[in-house]
């Protein structure tokens, strides 16, 4: 009962970037949003933690880590979302993010040359099958364009890697000094492919882009975020299990705000997905009553 209230609050928020960023395009390129999105937010964070914390700048190796780190979790990944959102259904963009722990599996296996088990393989074809089947009849329907899948999945392998680098890092800088460079910075690396690649001329900076940027910033951003970090430091492995739902309320969000179809491929394939996202990370369940037992 600890993490009920904020573990389903998290979900119905993570869940609703998808469709934020959908309402957003409709008023300016998604370049434009995107960029405006992480000056906001990185802005907002470096008021926090150097005008009220105080906290120390980074140094050395860390500006070059961050800036890896930045190109590959918010430039490529997030700049890729926002393209893709224009040409896919926000019901795919909330699964396919689910799918985010598979595309790590297979990231750290190759990077860290390990093997893969046979249960984070299986996990990852159902995955993959989920979402190709979820995807198949929007294809049909003019709701996806293939061009708008393989952004998206762009996007999911960059994040993944920006993942499994950002484990590899030392850093001794505190949580919110790192995102808010990270978002910064890729804000910075965006800004060329915005300026000369966005269309400025028909970008209306009304109130629909502008709840839109609010939504991904505030809720999104920065309160479903800290609704994380206290589901980690409750426990961990259960905090995954909230992940499941953000699928199942996407595509709730994508139906009832923006009249997205739904099908029985929707379902069959939001089961996959959630199957194999169960499977790739059977070993990280097994050892929760371990680590439990252990703790007593």
């Amino acid at each position: 009962m600890q993490t009920l209230l904020p573990g389903i609050l998290f979900a119905l928020l993570w869940a609703s970037a998808s469709v934020a960023t959908k309402f957003g395009i409709q008023s300016a390129d998604p370049l434009i949003l995107a960029n405006m999105r992480f000056f906001i937010a990185g802005g907002l964070m470096f008021l926090y933690a150097y005008g009220l914390k105080r906290n120390p700048l980074p140094r050395g190796k860390e500006w070059g880590q961050l800036a890896i780190f930045a190109l590959l979790n918010t430039t490529v990944y997030l700049g890729a979302f926002v393209l893709a959102i224009k040409e896919v259904a926000a019901g795919i963009g909330s699964l396919s993010t689910a799918t985010n722990p598979l595309f790590i599996i297979v990231m750290s296996a190759v990077w860290l040359k390990r093997p893969l088990r046979w249960y984070e393989g299986a996990g990852v074809v159902l995955g993959l099958g989920g979402v190709t089947l979820a995807t198949y009849p929007l294809l049909q329907n003019s709701f996806a364009t293939v061009r708008g899948l393989l952004i998206l999945m762009g996007g999911m392998v960059s994040v993944s890697a920006a993942t499994v680098y950002l484990a590899r890092c030392k850093f001794q800088l505190p949580n919110v000094v790192i995102n808010g460079w990270q978002v910064f910075l890729g804000g910075l690396q965006l800004l060329p492919f915005t300026l000369f690649f966005a269309d400025w001329s028909q970008a209306q900076f009304d109130g629909r882009f502008w709840g839109s940027v609010f939504w991904l910033i505030i809720p999104v951003s920065i309160a479903a975020l800290q609704l994380w970090f206290y589901l980690v430091k409750q426990d961990a492995v259960r905090a995954s299990f909230w992940l499941f739902l953000c699928p199942i309320f996407g595509f709730l969000y994508s139906s009832v705000l923006l009249n997205e179809p739904l099908s029985w491929h929707t379902f069959a394939g939001t089961f996959l997905v959630l199957a194999g996202l169960y499977l790739g990370q059977l070993e990280k369940f097994r050892k929760a009553p371990k680590e439990v037992l252990s703790q007593r």
